[in-house]
């Protein structure tokens, strides 16, 4: 048995002969399990917004994306996206022409992005989960051109879903020169039409900027005839996507990127990361502050125990066991404060998760959730033990180091 363990776990659970050494040992241990807790509660918080947007980009955003390294646009019919396309786990393939043009409708307008793609882009993605209103997806009819419009777009334009007119859309020619004496000349102008329906991802920078329309529409009007801005992509069921994705990467060599989701929104995904990181900091120096209530807890019981230590001594315990003893003593608070904060905080995470005790205050209902959303990931449980095994040991050694030396001699 380990002595110095086993006479620290005596003096933890024992009585003092100071009634106080008991309360402020229990405040130590109660000063670390808040802290923790906070830190599995905060993270988790944190998971779950971003659990929560990366469902929101499955309906839109295709599985994988394929774009040119260089340069906006690349040919359709290069050979590298044809072997890519006839991969067997390639389950549906789709180009897509995407830029920047004006909108205008009955007098307003509003900068937009054009998204061009093949009639199999309801195959691809969700589209159909998040359309709303009367009409269905559909991208052209005979000669007509129809453009599926965000729902923030919409509002800001004056539209319904299913809006009557024209939107105009105009988009600057790629080739000569604008003539200031006739400025309309240097636009290319097209219009769409509505199919009844609107779309929402609930994601600002889709619901505010996007039209939906075909590929030709795009390409007529972006001045990209037998070009694509990416081509987007959907496995067949079970394939390995890591795998796929390291295959296509090794196809398009250095000439395309291939993206997955998480890639395609890797600005707003770093975003978050560096966020929580930020909190995790923090929190984490919230922690260390919460520690020096251990380092007084441990001084005042190494005071009490001073004729203890001169037993120890003269049965043969040496002067590093003693300090040792101290040491496990810190630690030992560190660790029941620990796993104390995990347990609470993972039970007020399901609390949150089950019955939504925390809401977003008065603009729940205006929101995807009305609940602050939690997401437990078992990888951040085992960091924030470590973390607070880490800082609760580094807190109380050169304390209880100085003050047992100072007790022995």
């Amino acid at each position: 048995m380990n002595f110095p363990f086993y006479i620290a776990r005596r003096y933890l659970f024992s009585k003092k002969s100071t009634h106080v050494i008991n309360i402020i040992s229990g405040i130590s241990v109660v000063g670390v399990a808040v802290a923790t807790m906070a830190l599995v509660v905060t993270l988790s918080v944190f998971n779950g917004f971003h659990d929560l947007v990366a469902s929101l980009l499955t309906s839109f955003d295709p599985q994988i994306e394929i774009v040119p390294t260089k340069g906006k646009t690349a040919p359709a019919d290069d050979p590298i996206l044809t072997k890519i396309r006839n991969l067997p786990q390639v389950d549906v393939a789709t180009e897509s022409v995407e830029d920047q043009a004006m909108a205008i409708y009955k007098g307003r307008q509003a900068m937009i992005k054009v998204k061009g793609v093949e009639d199999n882009f309801s195959e691809l993605s969700h589209i159909n989960d998040i359309l709303y209103g009367d009409g269905e997806f559909s991208l052209h009819a005979a000669n007509l051109q129809f453009g599926v419009v965000g729902i923030r777009l919409a509002d800001n334009l004056g539209m319904t879903a299913d809006w009557d007119g024209q939107l105009k859309i105009y988009a600057p020619k790629r080739e000569g020169q604008l003539d200031l004496m006739n400025p309309t000349e240097g636009f290319v102008e097209d219009s769409v039409i509505s199919p009844g329906v609107v779309f929402s991802v609930k994601q600002a920078r889709y619901d505010r900027d996007y039209v939906l329309t075909s590929i030709a529409f795009a390409r007529n009007l972006f001045g990209q005839q037998g070009m694509l801005s990416q081509l987007e992509i959907r496995l067949k069921p079970g394939s390995d996507l890591d795998a796929v994705k390291a295959e296509m990467q090794k196809i398009a060599g250095s000439k395309y990127r291939v993206l997955d989701r998480m890639e395609q929104q890797a600005d707003t995904f770093k975003i978050m990361k560096i966020e929580k990181f930020i909190a995790y900091i923090f929190l984490t120096f919230i922690l260390a502050v919460a520690c020096f209530n251990i380092i007084g807890s441990l001084s005042m019981l190494i005071i009490d125990k001073k004729n203890d230590v001169v037993t120890l001594r003269n049965m043969g315990a040496s002067d590093k066991q003693i300090v040792r003893i101290f040491l496990f003593e810190g630690r030992m608070i560190s660790a029941i404060g620990a796993i104390l904060g995990i347990l609470v905080g993972l039970l007020l995470c399901w609390l949150q998760q089950v019955y939504g005790l925390v809401s977003l205050g008065r603009s729940s209902g205006s929101f995807i959730v009305d609940a602050y959303p939690v997401s437990v990931h078992p990888e951040d449980i085992i960091i924030i033990f470590i973390t607070v095994l880490a800082v609760g040991f580094a807190s109380v050694w050169y304390p209880v180091r100085y003050f047992a030396k100072r007790l022995i001699q």
